[in-house]
């Protein structure tokens, strides 16, 4: 059964931090990049980082640079995404997916997508 489940999301206050993890089964990650997508209410879903299979390289949309780390852990099967700083505006429901590469997160952020997770709430709030 392929699967990617993500975990971690919660009520968290402004300025204030979590970390979401990504864990795949009945496949491995080690060939696939790895994107997090973000859906806020009422609005449509948008690309908000990426990394690559290949050489590591990450990729972030300009509303989370400095604030949001993506990462990888092929040993455990896993992606993270530490979000620092956070703000009311970062409240989504958050999904990672898997991809054949990144594509650009703000242009193309869909782009070769095999695997969807189900998605971790993110909520910011005081």
């Amino acid at each position: 059964q392929v699967q990617l489940v993500e975990s971690g999301g919660g009520l968290v206050q402004p300025g204030g931090s979590l970390r979401l993890s990504c864990a795949a089964s009945g496949f491995t990650l080690d060939y696939y990049a790895i994107g997090w997508f973000r859906q806020a209410p009422g609005k449509e879903r948008e690309g908000v980082s990426c990394i690559s299979s290949s050489d590591g390289s990450t990729y972030y949309v300009d509303s989370v640079k400095g604030r949001f780390t993506i990462s990888r852990d092929n040993a455990k099967n896993s992606a993270y995404l530490q979000m620092n700083s956070l703000k009311p505006e970062d409240t989504a429901v958050y999904y990672c997916a898997a991809q054949r590469v990144c594509g650009s997160v703000d242009a193309d952020p869909y782009y070769g997508v095999d695997y969807w997770g189900k998605g971790t709430l993110v909520t910011v709030s005081s």
